[in-house]
């Protein structure tokens, strides 16, 4: 306890020394301010918490001495407001303790969407069609920016291969447990007999990055261009606009057609290709400190399944926490995706707090 207590103590000296810091800024140089005030900002949820927590202390010393009054009715009621107020304290060194777990360093990152149809042919492409959908709409519900990428369809609705840029508040803090293979089951309007089939689409999320956060030399890459296919009228025939750049060293290769412009195309590449080349380095780093990665939900891999989602039942079933809903279409129009998310965050906050 007494750790804890000298946690809260170095906490709450760094906050105000900050807080002091800043309100003479005049003497700081620009990038001194603008550290300062992002640890600042990070910190202030928590250094407000830690003020609570030592003012319900403050209460429950003075509510204790009530307790020994001559009063019996005084007692009574010291003795229900002592218990509420260790219910509160209980509460509010629990979020503190979460405040206090390491960060992901990605957490306040936007991020790369890709959603790829699996096993399952047409109702595999429908089905990676309306996860788009939702996490559009997901999107929208939070003011998040969602911009497409590339949509490659494949007629009826369906897509073959989907990305977008999500960015806002805190994107990959709640999207970053999507990654992983989702499930289906339902019967297809194609389907004359009412047999319900099982297909599949693979969503990786991925933390957008910038130029200044990875450096990828030029003489790295292949950059080609060709002819777009598919939607388009006598344009696609006519220009190189497509743009499929490969990163020789990893041999990560990224294609963009969905834009007239080739220079859009290979802007929006990039950004793609930034987004898997930080990924893969940072799993590099992840098996290597491997026992902090068990405190993950699931491995991250993009070929695990994570979820089902029965349409026939109108349940969604996350398998690493074995939660299931029964409210299917709130799920997929994102309004009540927060509710598995939410779990999924608790989870490993709570494996993390084991540690």
């Amino acid at each position: 306890m007494n750790n804890f207590r000298d946690k809260l103590d170095s906490v709450l000296k760094r906050y105000d020394y900050i807080s002091t810091v800043l309100g003479d800024s005049a003497s700081l140089s620009r990038s001194e301010y603008i550290s300062l005030s992002k640890e600042h900002s990070d910190m202030t949820e928590i250094a407000n918490e830690i003020t609570n927590l030592q003012k319900k202390e403050l209460e429950l010393q003075e509510i204790h001495e009530l307790t020994k009054s001559d009063d019996s009715d005084i007692r009574s009621m010291a003795v229900d407001e002592v218990k509420l107020l260790k219910d509160a304290i209980a509460g509010i060194e629990q979020k503190i303790r979460v405040l206090l777990l390491p960060k992901d360093i990605d957490d306040d990152k936007g991020v790369i969407l890709e959603i790829r149809a699996g096993t399952g042919g047409d109702e595999a492409g429908l089905f990676a069609a309306d996860l788009f959908k939702m996490y559009a709409s997901y999107a929208s519900i939070h003011g998040w920016a969602f911009e497409i990428l590339e949509f490659h369809e494949s007629g009826i609705g369906a897509i073959k291969t989907a990305s977008a840029s999500i960015s806002g508040n805190g994107v990959f803090a709640r999207l970053k447990f999507e990654s992983g293979v989702h499930r289906v089951q339902r019967v297809p309007e194609t389907e004359a007999a009412g047999r319900i089939h099982t297909s599949a689409a693979t969503v990786a999320v991925l933390p957008e990055v910038e130029e200044l956060d990875i450096h990828i030399d030029e003489k790295d890459l292949q950059i080609d261009t060709y002819r777009a296919s598919g939607a388009g009228g006598q344009h696609v025939n006519k220009t190189d606009s497509a743009v499929r750049i490969t990163h020789i060293p990893t041999g990560t290769v990224v294609a963009v057609q969905d834009e007239r412009s080739q220079h859009k195309n290979r802007s929006r590449a990039m950004k793609i290709l930034r987004a898997k080349i930080y990924e893969n380095e940072k799993q590099k780093q992840d098996a290597s400190r491997s026992e902090s990665r068990r405190l993950q939900v699931g491995s991250g891999d993009r070929s695990e399944r994570i979820r089902t989602y029965n349409f026939p039942q109108g349940r969604v079933s996350d398998h690493r926490i074995n939660l299931t809903l029964y409210k299917i279409e709130k799920i997929m129009d994102g309004s009540s995706l927060d509710e598995i998310i939410d779990r999924l965050i608790e989870y490993v906050q709570a494996e993390a707090l084991k540690q």
